[in-house]
């Protein structure tokens, strides 16, 4: 008990204060809400990132959200193209369109956005123009000091970079911006990642639904023509581009002919007769392969004339169908976008290539379905003939023997006459029978002996004498709609009028064009030689004008002394 009356020692604490120590207590308040503020403000920037399904969209809510996370005033992504080194598109914030259309062109990835995508690390900068790699602004464009950089990676790999400059406040990016914005470009990987293979997903399925709906046609008994049109527009569609085309091989040539078009500058296309070298389709036709062009106005590979890609820039061609099998190679599928739009890529001609091939075994499916029915009114027509042979000839036949035999008891001479007669009767009816069982029996003419095809060779045949190969556009029903009387006609005037140019036009071009629309068919033959002189006259024009007039149509020739001829040959067709 002795104890208690002793003291406890006091601690003594450090003399601080009071107005320092609410201070520090304030300061350690304002960061801790600081960093709740930035915290919540990235939670909300990964769940704005993370919404977006549409990739165009996605980045450009990436690089907002970015300015907004660390405060930045000029914000930018980089998407890297496929060399690895470039850029092949730029999404910005804080520049004005005013702005951008006075620097004139998007970066390309030089300087220290180039830094960025050869060492993809996070780059941090107080002064960009003291970095090594920096060369400076082109003319017009905003000054920028501060400077963060960071890459974005989806699946490992790096998609782009996200760039930021000038802080705002005149303060510098500091670790826990640099620690914000690495965050965001993890959150932003996968947000462009869901957003790409959602875009597949529906990509490929708007392939399928065009499968099918091209399978259908063919199925249904569709004309062949709206089929080819319905792949041109499918494909025209679905790959954003201005163009699209389909060509196919003509019999017993070495040419494709373009029989649909749609599209910018379609009228350019449709009709033309291509060789398979110096043109796009007919590289990807020989080759069985596809073919892309970045730029097909510019495109060495491709023949110049006649003009036809104006206002087009990427391009790309695939085969419908293989090089094997029973089918082969059945035709060719051309898009183009226009002049400035993104060139295609490998996956996309992969898919177009998908879709074309898909195409093909539906022809080829609609084919053998045709044959089948072909060969079943065949054999219909088969046993038809073989019924009339073996059961109603024989009939009648043996009817008239009876009748021929029983005139014979006849004595009144009357009835004995027509007894006869009808005998005669029973004869002519057998040989109109038997009239009726060859024709029923009868084959088609060859299917590649059509006007196309003669044309073609015409124009083929004409070439060594001329020095050059001539365009050749068709335009119609040609092989239908002219009778063989006409075509004989049509192809005679073309010799002919190939023939006098090559002898006298001394030109270095020529063009063929021939179109019917049901009612009239009209062969056009130009060229860019010396012209018809005013006192001259070629030969052939006068046996050209009586054919035409034969036939009951008319020859107009125009053309002056230098300035090239043409010659306009018109018959009318024969009514159904």
């Amino acid at each position: 008990m002795a104890g208690r009356g002793r003291a406890e020692p006091r601690v003594r604490l450090p003399q601080l204060k009071l107005d320092e120590l609410l201070e520090e207590l304030q300061a350690r308040i304002n960061t801790a809400r600081n960093t709740r503020d930035r915290v919540h403000s990235l939670l909300e920037a990964v769940l704005s990132v993370g919404r977006e399904l549409d990739v165009e969209q996605a980045l450009r809510s990436i690089v907002e959200a970015a300015a907004v996370l660390v405060d930045a005033e000029y914000a930018a992504l980089g998407v890297i193209g496929p060399d690895g080194t470039s850029l092949s598109a730029f999404h910005t914030v804080g520049v004005t369109d005013e702005q951008i259309a006075a620097i004139g062109h998007s970066p390309e990835g030089h300087g220290i956005l180039g830094e960025v995508i050869r060492n993809p690390e996070p780059l941090r900068l107080e002064k960009i123009s003291q970095h090594p790699a920096s060369y400076g602004f082109p003319a017009h464009h905003p000054p920028m000091n501060s400077f963060l950089g960071v890459p974005i990676r989806v699946r490992d790999l790096v998609f782009g970079n996200l760039y930021l400059t000038e802080k705002r406040g005149g303060v510098q990016f500091d670790e826990e911006d640099e620690s914000l914005l690495a965050t965001l470009a993890v959150a932003a990987g996968v947000a462009i990642d869901n957003a790409r293979l959602y875009e597949e997903s529906r990509l490929r399925e708007r392939w399928l639904l065009a499968n099918a709906e091209i399978t259908h046609s063919l199925m249904s008994a569709s004309a062949r023509t709206e089929a080819l049109r319905l792949i041109a527009e499918r494909a025209r569609e679905i790959t954003a581009s201005g163009l699209a085309a389909v060509a196919m091989p003509m019999a017993d040539t070495e040419s494709l002919t373009v029989e649909i078009a749609v599209g910018m500058d379609a009228e350019a296309h449709r009709g033309l007769v291509l060789p398979l070298s110096g043109t796009l389709m007919g590289l990807a036709f020989s080759a069985a392969a596809p073919v892309a062009s970045d730029d097909v106005e510019q495109d060495e590979r491709i023949s110049p004339e006649p003009p036809r890609f104006q206002g087009l820039g990427p391009a790309a061609a695939v085969p419908i169908g293989t090089g094997e099998g029973r089918g082969g190679v059945r035709g060719v599928v051309l898009v183009a976008r226009e002049a400035g739009q993104p060139v295609f890529s490998g996956k996309e001609t992969e898919r177009l290539q998908g879709f074309a091939a898909q195409a093909a075994i539906a022809m080829e499916l609609a084919e053998r379905r045709k044959d089948a029915e072909q060969i079943a009114l065949l054999q219909d027509r088969d046993r038809i003939a073989r019924d009339l042979h073996d059961l109603a000839i024989q009939r009648l036949f043996a009817t008239g023997m009876t009748l021929q035999s029983a005139g014979r008891f006849i004595e009144h001479p009357e009835a004995a006459d027509r007894v006869l007669r009808a005998v005669d009767d029973l004869d002519e009816t057998i040989k109109i029978i038997r009239s009726a069982i060859f024709g029923l029996r009868a084959r088609t003419g060859r299917a590649d002996d059509g006007l196309r095809a003669r044309v073609v060779r015409v124009v083929g045949e004409e070439a060594p004498a001329l020095g050059f190969a001539p365009s050749v556009r068709m335009e119609g029903l040609v092989d239908t709609d002219v009778p063989r009387e006409i075509a004989d006609h049509i192809v005679a005037v073309l010799s002919e009028a190939l023939t006098d140019i090559a002898c006298h036009a001394h030109a270095d071009r020529a063009q063929v064009v021939l179109a019917t629309d049901g009612q009239e068919v009209s062969l056009t033959v130009s060229d860019n030689g010396v012209g018809i002189a005013p006192d001259g006259r070629r030969s052939g024009l006068h046996n050209i004008a009586e054919r035409a007039e034969h036939l009951g149509g008319h020859l107009d020739v125009s053309g002056s002394d230098g300035g090239g001829a043409t010659l306009h040959w018109r018959v009318p067709l024969p009514v159904a």
